[in-house]
């Protein structure tokens, strides 16, 4: 990488980490001028009887909620729609978004509206946000989306089943919270599926067209984190250890994502999530080690390096075999944690592929970030080695 390159990294949230962490969020949001809070949650959390860890260290410094727990786990536009019109007629001034990235993608797209107002539509793309959202405070409870450190909100338009996100400086959260203890609970799928996402983030971050000197760090850091601890963290959920660490991986592929991009394994997953309703992290899981594999002659050189960051021995093989190691551990790490290795085996049709390849290819920025310029027929091919792949 030559340090000459020429690069902008943006880095406003505030971070607290720490096991216990999230009785600080009363404080922080005092510490944002924040009077009345909209609470936007996962419905998974309320069941789980995790809502008064969010709640009470609110009701602990004197600041009125309300809550909004109608957060899917591919969200809407019109979900965020909701959820605005929820926070303008109880008069709240910040919002909190908790659980995993569907919700903290609709709390950073409330704080927006309610100062730009108009609808969550109107913000599809890059650059259309013209003013700063009202106080917004992030709570991860898994290990996954990075969201709460990423300028971008990513929905399912209903109008037209698409998936797209608006994206721009303004959506950065003000400060994020990341309390390992709250993913103690977390099942093993959703374990695997929001943990291979987050080393996807990062994995695609460090090949970007644009990665730079600091984004490779962050993304080197997370692959080894989240490669050396996502199978005791689905094993052992209760391993806090193993739990703080992905986590950790978690807020550090976020990072990655947010100032390299990611690429044609995200392009590839959207359709899934907006067809079919895939959950984004699995929809990455399974396709992950096949895109890889297509993007090997794209920089050899990083996927021989990546190889080893995920624990594979490369001395004295050559450049391409090194590589092609790399695409080897992605396929038994999934396994490890239980990734269905078959887009066949999460009920994608495969007569649907084509359409599939052609809305892939409309997700430009992660097409443009990718190490390779991929062709329709090459998305088509890929998808079909994913369906089913050659004995």
């Amino acid at each position: 990488m030559m340090h000459t390159q020429s690069f902008t990294v943006t880095q406003p949230t505030r971070i607290r980490f720490g096991a216990g962490a999230v009785k600080e969020l009363g404080a922080t949001v005092k510490d944002f001028k924040g009077s009345k809070a909209l609470v936007v949650v996962d419905p998974g959390l309320v069941k789980a009887g995790m809502l008064p860890k969010l709640t009470e260290p609110l009701e602990q410094e004197g600041i009125p909620f309300v809550v909004y727990d109608q957060v899917d786990p591919e969200p809407g536009l019109k979900l965020a729609d909701r959820a605005c019109a929820l926070a303008k007629e109880n008069g709240c001034d910040c919002v909190i978004g908790a659980g995993g990235g569907s919700a903290m993608d609709v709390a950073k797209a409330v704080a927006i509206l309610l100062t730009n107002g108009g609808k969550a539509a109107d913000y599809l793309g890059l650059g259309l946000i013209k003013k700063a959202g009202v106080p917004k405070i992030m709570v991860p409870t898994s290990a996954g989306t990075g969201a709460e450190v990423t300028f971008t909100a990513v929905f399912i338009n209903e109008e037209t089943g698409s998936k797209g996100g608006m994206n721009g400086d303004p959506l950065y959260p003000d400060a994020a919270i990341l309390d390992p203890e709250l993913t103690l609970s977390l099942p093993p799928k959703v374990t695997a599926y929001t943990g291979i996402d987050a080393l996807t983030h990062a994995l695609e971050a460090y090949t970007s067209t644009q990665a730079h000197v600091i984004s490779e760090m962050y993304s080197l850091e997370a692959i080894r984190l989240i490669a050396e601890n996502l199978p005791a963290a689905c094993t052992h959920g209760g391993n806090l250890e193993a739990r703080a660490a992905m986590l950790m991986g978690s807020l550090l592929g976020g990072k990655a994502l947010a100032t390299a991009g990611v690429g044609l394994v995200h392009a590839m997953a959207y359709p899934l999530g907006g067809m079919f309703g895939i959950p984004h992290g699995l929809a990455n899981a399974v396709l992950l080690p096949y895109v890889i594999e297509y993007n090997l002659t794209g920089n050899l050189q990083k996927f021989a390096t990546l190889a080893e960051v995920l624990g594979q021995n490369t001395d004295g093989l050559s450049l391409r075999e090194a590589a092609q190691l790399c695409v080897d551990a992605l396929f038994d790490l999934n396994a490890d944690v239980g990734i269905p290795a078959t887009l066949e085996e999460i009920g994608i049709p495969e007569d649907k592929i084509p359409e599939m390849a052609r809305i892939a290819l409309t997700v430009a920025r992660p097409v443009a970030n990718n190490p390779r310029r991929p062709t329709l027929d090459e998305v088509v091919a890929v998808y079909e080695r994913a369906w089913r792949p050659a004995a």
